[in-house]
């Protein structure tokens, strides 16, 4: 079951500098920086009330956002679901019709579970499902 929007992803060409306006324009600094190197990216997250925005800046020719950026320039990526299972969710979403961008969940930044659905299967808008990985212990 998608819970909520988890945060709107935001593709950038320039981390820093994005990072500087959208400090400015919240009024907070970004809470977290990251890089995920299985996907090519540099993230950073501001919190804005419950949600989040997470600015995308490509680290490779090969990364979808550098690609994104290319094709479409600078702008929202994604919008992201916060789900309490991400497996039964993809499985649900499979059944619908839905067309996914993997068979398994992959690691993302924010300490989360990912999977994204393809726009073509969205109204033209990809579509991220995000699950909290839970501590251990």
């Amino acid at each position: 079951m998608i819970n909520k929007i988890e945060h709107l992803g935001i593709a950038v060409k320039n981390i820093e500098e994005a990072n500087a306006i959208y400090k400015t324009l919240l009024g907070v600094a970004a809470y977290k920086t990251e890089q995920v190197a299985s996907e090519n990216v540099n993230t950073s997250f501001f919190k804005v009330g419950e949600s989040k925005i997470e600015l995308l800046e490509g680290t490779s020719p090969e990364s979808a956002i550098t690609k994104f950026i290319e094709k479409k320039g600078e702008g929202i990526h994604h919008i992201a679901f916060d789900v309490d299972d991400i497996e039964a969710e993809m499985e649900k979403l499979k059944k619908q019709g839905f067309t996914l961008l993997s068979d398994r969940p992959k690691q993302g930044a924010d300490n989360k579970l990912i999977c994204f659905v393809h726009p073509k299967s969205a109204n033209g808008v990809l579509i991220e499902l995000c699950q909290e990985i839970k501590k251990q212990g």
